[in-house]
């Protein structure tokens, strides 16, 4: 993992398990709800998985999402992204979130990056 990198395999096994909580203590019906939105949004259609996984980076880290970043860039990895398109990806986000957005974009590259090393 590279020096100063956050550990995102650790920051999303941390959400889930909260999620985990939340269901068990009575939000099940809208942790549910959320589960099959995001099953729905993200089925292949006129936009592949992969396309879409991309957008969801890009949001992720315009609007500074840790567990935005850790959960799609191991959905992309999973995928097949390559180095190049996440890179494009983050341009994008940098473009339309300026400042702030590359300064996430820098950590979303670490979180694709760590995943080489693992």
């Amino acid at each position: 993992m590279a020096t100063g990198a956050k550990d995102y395999a650790a920051i999303t096994d941390g959400i889930n398990h909260g999620i985990s909580g939340l269901r068990q203590s009575g939000a099940l019906d809208t942790i549910s709800a959320f589960g099959a939105m995001s099953k729905a949004a993200m089925a292949d259609g006129a936009l592949d998985k992969k396309t879409k996984e991309l957008i969801a980076l890009a949001i992720g880290a315009a609007k500074q999402c840790d567990g935005c970043i850790g959960f799609h860039t191991k959905a992309l990895k999973r995928l097949g992204a390559t180095d190049q398109e996440v890179a494009e990806t983050l341009g994008v986000a940098v473009y339309m979130s300026g400042g702030p957005g590359l300064m996430y974009a820098g950590d979303a590259w670490l979180a694709w990056q760590a995943l080489e090393d693992r």
